[in-house]
Parts: C-alpha cells; sequence; structure tokens
C-alpha cells in the first residue's frame, strides 16, 4: 500500500497493491488453476477416482468418501471466490457487493485429514488433488487477506483517530490488529 496523487482530483489517496495484484494477469493465472483444479476434481471422481473407492477397505473407503466431500467443498468455495473477484475485475460487481457475498464464502475453516492413520492408504490421486487444493486455498486466503482486511483497517483507521492510535500502539508493540 502506499498514496499516490490522484490525476483527476489531486488528491492523496491510499493505492493498494492488493488490488492492483487482483486485477493483474496473476489474478487470471490463480483463476485458470482453480477452475482448471475443479475440473479435474470433477473428472476424476466421477471415473477413475470412483473406480479406485471400490478398491479400498471400510476404513480407507470411508476416508476417501470424507476427503472427497472435503475436496468438493473447498473447491466450491474457492471458485465461488474466484469468480467474485473476476466480477469485481470485469467490472460486473462492485467491491462493496462482492465483500458482501464474500462473507458467505469460507475460505479458512476448510480442512482435511492430510496426517490422519489411513492418509497414506487413499489413492495417490486424490491426495495429490488434495494438496494441490490446500496450496490454492492458501493463496486464495493471502490473497483475500491483502484485499479486503487490510484496506478495511486503513479505511477504519482514516475515518476514526481512536482506531488510528491502536494502530500506532500495536505497531509500536509489535501486535497485529
Amino acid at each position: 500500500m502506499t498514496d499516490e496523487i490522484n490525476p483527476k482530483t489531486g488528491d492523496l489517496e491510499t493505492v493498494f497493491f492488493a488490488n492492483r495484484l487482483a486485477a493483474s494477469d496473476n489474478f487470471q493465472s490463480l483463476f485458470q488453476e482453480g477452475m482448471a483444479l475443479v475440473e479435474e476434481t470433477a473428472l476424476y471422481l466421477d471415473g477413475e477416482g470412483r473406480a479406485e473407492s471400490k478398491l479400498l477397505g471400510r476404513p480407507t473407503s470411508l476416508a476417501y468418501a470424507t476427503e472427497s466431500m472435503r475436496l468438493t467443498t473447498r473447491l466450491m468455495q474457492l471458485a465461488s471466490w474466484l469468480l467474485l473477484q473476476r466480477a469485481v475485475n470485469e467490472g460486473e460487481m462492485s467491491k462493496e457487493q462482492a465483500g458482501s457475498e464474500k462473507n458467505r464464502v469460507r475460505l479458512d475453516k476448510l480442512s482435511s485429514a492430510t496426517e490422519s492413520v489411513v492418509w497414506d492408504d487413499l489413492p495417490e490421486s486424490l491426495r495429490a488433488l488434495i494438496t494441490r487444493s490446500i496450496r490454492l486455498q492458501k493463496r486464495v486466503v493471502h490473497l483475500d487477506k491483502m484485499l479486503y482486511a487490510v484496506e478495511e483497517e486503513v479505511l477504519d483507521a482514516q475515518g476514526n483517530p481512536v482506531v488510528a492510535q491502536l494502530n500506532q500502539l500495536r505497531a509500536a508493540f509489535g501486535q497485529a490488529g
């Protein structure tokens, strides 16, 4: 984040680097990666994954069902977030509208049992998809925090001198808001 002079008004305005990142080719790449992973996962679960799951023992079969549901849920949440952000980037939706809709998307509460007893017994293809989806989730969560949390904190601080002072105190004592 930095301050720049608005060429239209001549006023000093805060510019959020995350907003530029979200509208960049890097976002487009992230979007395409996310949508490709959704498609790849659907094809796997409907084809090869279904065949592999029939060969599993009972405990592993239960873990397969659980993890495939978690994977599908995670990818649907990520796809929803990516589609919202793309709508903002393309001017189909305001950032405020997306922020309101974004509250329905759960990015940080999606887990997988990658350290469970049966993790190693799950098909390699499923584990690879889960691992890739978790990496994608971390990237999206990071971008989401950059886009929304930092901006909200700055706007709160600009409009409220008490918040600005509290943020300065937190920064001085090394505590995040």
